[in-house]
This record gives structure tokens, sequence and C-alpha cells, in this order.
């Protein structure tokens, strides 16, 4: 028996249907853990990359935004198809900014020690609610109030140093 955590892993060498499971159920636990990279102290963080992921996230619901509009003046099967598709994508991205700035820099990277750690978190709470409101409309105004936040919260998080990286990593795009 091998003991994985809170599960136990019987081991059967007679049967090769159980050792199919094994392996398939070690291998998904393994994988969970090694794929959960942004809760573990393991000391890795691209934060400038989780920026350009916001920042990126705010360009496809700002598209979504406008082609639900566009497509909203159109009375046919096809455009209403299309529009719930870009609903849908609209919500994920929206959702993918809140996990982002919820698990990887509320969780991890925002510190009680910073001298700016309330400024911090207000600037990331208004982040998370224009995320929400972007959810819940098309008016385009959100965007720009998402990428304005998103600048003050920039200031507030990075030095100078990481300013510059922020700034390479995005004209290299």
């Amino acid at each position: 028996m091998i003991k994985f955590g809170m599960v136990n892993i019987l081991i059967n060498n007679k049967g090769n249907l159980m050792k199919k499971f094994n392996l398939v159920l070690t291998f998904t636990l393994l994988t969970n853990i090694l794929v959960a990279h942004c809760q573990i102290p393991c000391g890795i963080y691209n934060d400038a990359l989780r920026i350009l992921q916001i920042k990126e996230n705010f360009q496809t619901i700002e598209k979504a935004m406008n082609k639900i509009v566009f497509l909203s003046a159109e009375q046919n099967p096809q455009s209403s198809q299309q529009i719930v598709r870009w609903v849908n994508t609209k919500e994920e991205h929206a959702d993918k900014t809140q996990k982002l700035l919820s698990e990887y820099f509320l969780a991890q990277r925002i510190s009680e020690k910073n001298d700016e750690y309330f400024k911090q978190l207000s600037s990331i709470h208004k982040l998370i609610v224009n995320s929400m409101k972007c959810k819940q409309t098309v008016n385009l105004d959100y965007i720009k109030q998402g990428l304005h936040s998103l600048e003050s919260f920039n200031k507030l998080y990075f030095d100078a140093h990481g300013i510059e990286h922020l700034n390479v990593l995005e004209s290299s795009n």
C-alpha cells in the first residue's frame, strides 16, 4: 500500500487492470500537484507575464462586447448563436482575470509587509469588481476603467526595473 496524502493506493501485482488503474490514479494525482504551481512555495513567479495576460483578457472582452453589439442588430439564428459564443468568451476571460488577481496576486504576491499593501489591495479589488462588471454588461467603459486600474496597480506594485521589464515584454508582443 502506498500512502499519497489522504488517498491510499493498493498495489496488486496480479491484475493488469489494477496496475493500469494505479498508474492512471498516480499520474492524475501527480499531475494535479504539479499543475498547481501557483499555490506551492516554489518561488517561480513572472508577475509581468500575469499583467500581460490580464491585459489580453481585457482586449478579448472588448472584442467580445463589440461583436455582441454588432450581432445584436441582426435577427437570425446564426447571429444569435454567435452572440452566445461571444458572451461565453467574455465570461471566460473575465473569470480568468478574477482568478489571476485573487489566486496569484492576492494569495501569493501581495504582502502585508509591503508599505503599499492597502493601496495594492484596493487596486486589485477595483480590478476584480471591474471584471465582474464586464461580465454583466457590454459597456466598453468598463474596459477603459479596467485598463486604467491595471496601470494604477502596476505603478503601485512594480519598481522601476519591473516597469521596464513589463514594457519590454509588452513591446515584444
